[in-house]
């Protein structure tokens, strides 16, 4: 049996749970193991798949890193969790079992990984989509390309910036956009410049212009960076009736529950009277 749920994991519906584990955390052989024991069919199959061991290595992790965390909050071992997908490939928990008895609600989670890096958010009574990239992908090689998807706003933005300042810039914005994209489900088939973010000069969304298809008032947004290496994005839906007040966030695998660092969430954004 999975132990017991641990600490304050979960224990707050209005916080929003983030986890970020690097690689090595999770010692390879380790996940190995793991995997064979908790992973489902889909995904042995899936790892099996990757040409590159690095690219198998970094999914093994990833999923039974996913795996530990949802078993935790639950209290269901980590292989009889179902998750399924969407047809637009976005993660999700089946079965009765999977609701959790204080609060007969279904958490909903989000993964993301990048070179080394994981990371994972789970909230109730809320959509959440997560990011994580390496701080140093975006090469001046790369820029042009990257930002040529944003929006023609945030392109002057960025073209208004010190040179040196515009692949952090350009990161802050590609992990925005791809863990609203993730929240709504809907991932690379909603265009990036359908919708449109306003930077402060360091941290934070000052505005936001959400595509015709949603409401800026229903979301919330949190930058924070972990760790020197790795920027993270998280979205958050804050239409439901559970308030959402603060991000809990840990690092590890999670073996144990060490204590959070707080974030406390935005209580307000400047909501654009159009659309993007």
């Amino acid at each position: 049996m999975t132990e017991a749920r641990y600490g304050s994991i979960g224990s707050e519906l209005s916080a929003v749970q983030v986890w970020v584990c690097s690689n090595e955390d999770l010692p390879m052989a380790f996940a190995e193991t793991l995997a064979c024991h908790w992973l489902d069919e889909g995904e042995r199959q899936t790892a099996s798949r990757f040409i590159f061991d690095r690219d198998r290595d970094q999914y093994l992790v990833a999923h039974t890193f996913v795996r530990r965390i949802l078993s935790l909050e639950l209290g269901v071992p980590e292989a009889e969790l179902s998750i399924g997908r969407t047809a637009k490939g976005r993660p999700f928990l089946q079965g009765e079992d999977t609701v959790a008895r204080r609060s007969r609600l279904r958490p909903d989670f989000n993964l993301s990984h990048t070179r080394g890096v994981n990371a994972v958010a789970v909230g109730y009574g809320r959509r959440v989509g997560i990011d994580v990239e390496r701080v140093d992908r975006t090469s001046r090689s790369r820029l042009d390309l990257f930002s040529g998807v944003f929006s023609d706003r945030e392109q002057r933005w960025l073209g208004a910036l010190p040179e040196e300042r515009r692949p952090y810039a350009l990161l802050r914005l590609w992990t925005l956009k791809e863990a609203y994209t993730k929240a709504r489900g809907l991932g690379m088939s909603l265009p990036f410049d359908s919708f449109d973010f306003t930077l402060s000069a360091e941290r934070g969304v000052l505005e936001f212009r959400p595509p015709p298809c949603d409401e800026a008032g229903l979301w919330r947004f949190v930058e924070l960076q972990p760790s020197p290496r790795a920027l993270v994005a998280l979205a958050i839906d804050v239409s439901g009736g559970v308030p959402a007040r603060k991000v809990e966030i840990r690092h590890g695998f999670p073996w144990k529950s060490p204590d959070p660092v707080l974030v406390t969430m935005p209580q307000s954004l400047v909501v654009a009277e159009e659309h993007y």
